[in-house]
């Protein structure tokens, strides 16, 4: 592993340990020519996958997008930062689990939606009305109807299971 600050080649892992919910290993190094130290992440990649967007061009499949926009979603909001990063390593598991090689963004907005209409209604009226790229007032009113009757069907269907 390079280092980040002189550029030497040659670095030495000091300590490693799992982190977030066992699907990646934090390793702490030190580099042997300048003695500074840094973190690395390592996290399993199954397969590389490609991102089409609505144009049509393609770019590399990129998780910290979807961390980044999740954070961003969940601005000010009082969750915790392992629940965030577990939400994201479902969603990518999700994806890698396909076994597509290729994936729209549509695919993705649409997962990140269903996981954040779980977990934070706010974060998904935020999270939408960026990813649908909402106009008038009327574009939040409906969204906010359409999380309604999510929440609505979800009861019905565990009053079902329960009976």
């Amino acid at each position: 592993m390079r280092c980040p600050f002189c550029h030497h080649n040659d670095t030495v892992v000091k300590d490693s340990r799992t982190a977030n919910d066992y699907t990646s290993i934090r390793r702490r190094r030190s580099c042997t020519e300048c003695g500074s130290r840094f973190t690395t992440l390592e996290r399993v990649q199954l397969r590389d996958i490609n991102v089409i967007k609505k144009d049509g061009s393609t770019e590399p499949f990129d998780r910290d997008k979807i961390a980044r926009s999740v954070t961003s979603a969940m601005h000010k909001h009082s969750l915790d930062m392992d629940k965030i990063e577990r939400l994201v390593n479902s969603i990518v598991r999700k994806i890698e689990i396909t076994g597509e090689s290729d994936i729209s963004s549509q695919t993705i907005g649409e997962r990140v939606m269903r996981s954040l209409a779980e977990l934070d209604p706010v974060a998904y009226i935020r999270f939408a009305s960026i990813y649908q790229e909402f106009v008038s007032a009327q574009d939040f009113v409906d969204c906010l109807s359409r999380l309604d009757e999510n929440e609505k069907t979800e009861e019905l269907n565990q009053l079902k299971v329960a009976s």
